[in-house]
């Protein structure tokens, strides 16, 4: 697994395979944006920005809805130290099928969303 936690979790990802298939699914995704995407010159936030426009036309094509955006502001229970990353997004997804449709599109935006950030965290919540 590369350092930015871009990689599927496989032994994790077993946990989702093993949910309702009838229930909705909640990713919540914890995003920490590079400085400057070296390839491009732009900042991470625009580069994800790009991605989200990318990835909406396969977010409408599998029953998925982004139910949150937004910026963690201050940690009011838990480690006082640790550094806030930039964002913090939640889809919604009718089922586990639906996500499972999106991981399998070959054409999905995958490049440009991992170009974008230096670490991510993608949560699967019920």
């Amino acid at each position: 697994m590369d350092n930015n936690h871009q990689e599927v979790n496989t032994e994790e990802l077993q946990i989702l395979s093993n949910f309702d298939e009838n229930s909705p699914v909640f990713m919540m995704n914890y995003l920490q944006y590079k400085d400057q995407v070296s390839e491009t010159g732009k900042s991470g936030k625009e580069t994800y920005k790009a991605y989200m426009e990318a990835a909406t036309p396969f977010f409408m094509k599998v029953a998925a809805t982004i139910v949150f955006k937004g910026k963690p502001m201050a940690t009011i229970i838990g480690d006082k130290g640790a550094q806030l990353w930039d964002e913090v997004l939640i889809v919604k997804y009718a089922n586990k099928n639906e996500f499972f449709k999106l991981l399998q599109m070959k054409e999905y935006p995958r490049a440009l969303r991992a170009a974008a950030l230096s670490k991510s965290k993608l949560i699967f919540c019920k």
